[in-house]
């Protein structure tokens, strides 16, 4: 029996000091786990106020191009009203000539391929190529014409033909305000 009592009083002391020690380990352990995660944890933190920072950072971004966005759009329509009126005057003056506006007009006409690939509908191509095939046009039908021309460039502004048609366009209805103007002086 002092055998046994022996035995377990040795197995007893090679034990408790390895328990310990593995409590001792396993207890620093489990801080050095928790300073780990708290650390992560304000990692991600900081993840999420650059993320947050970015997502402001897109959000100005996309207000800064939706202002030059309108204002290119500004600068485009003050253009085009420019050529408007500047064509008009020139063609209610007389002074453009039958052969430029014959070449406008065949310029314009290139302008008919792009008829199957884009959002301007198959009528409105339709009444493009009547116009262009017709030497006059009434003030309307100038009008219309002139209309369905800012559509196209709207749609292929970056495309000389475009503003070739808008040209032409502007030209007729200057020269619908020219014969609009004889007749009322005619007519007096």
């Amino acid at each position: 029996m002092i055998n046994e009592i022996s035995l377990v009083v040795s197995t007893l002391a090679t034990l408790i000091p390895i328990l310990t020690t593995l409590g001792v380990i396993t207890y620093w352990l489990g801080r050095k786990f928790a300073e780990i995660e708290a650390r992560f944890g304000r990692i991600d933190e900081k993840f999420r106020d650059v993320d947050n920072r970015f997502a402001n950072i897109d959000h100005r971004f996309e207000e800064v191009m939706k202002h030059i966005d309108l204002r290119v759009s500004r600068i485009a329509e003050a253009f085009r009203s420019y050529q408007e009126f500047f064509v008009e005057y020139l063609a209610a003056q007389g002074i453009i000539k039958e052969s430029e506006v014959n070449m406008l007009r065949n310029e314009a006409l290139r302008l008919m391929r792009l008829a199957v690939t884009n959002p301007i509908t198959k009528e409105e191509w339709e009444k493009i190529r009547r116009y262009l095939e017709k030497d006059e046009l009434t003030m309307e039908e100038a009008l219309e014409l002139r209309e369905l021309a800012r559509k196209v460039t709207d749609e292929y502004g970056e495309r000389s033909e475009a503003w070739k048609l808008h040209i032409y366009a502007s030209v007729m209805v200057g020269r619908a305000i020219r014969k609009l103007r004889e007749k009322k002086s005619t007519n007096r």
